[in-house]
């Protein structure tokens, strides 16, 4: 599950760059959040 929101953060923030359609610095948000969840994973020794 945890996989999944963080490729859905890390499409939306790649559609927000292309688009360049940011909503202010909501898109970066998203990122950050993302890579906290994957860095979490990681650190749980769990596989991406």
């Amino acid at each position: 599950m945890l996989e999944t929101i963080a490729v859905v953060l890390l499409i939306l923030w790649i559609l927000g760059l292309v688009t360049s359609y940011t909503m202010g610095g909501f898109i970066h948000i998203l990122l950050v959040l993302a890579v906290i969840v994957i860095l979490i994973r990681v650190i749980q020794g769990r596989r991406l």
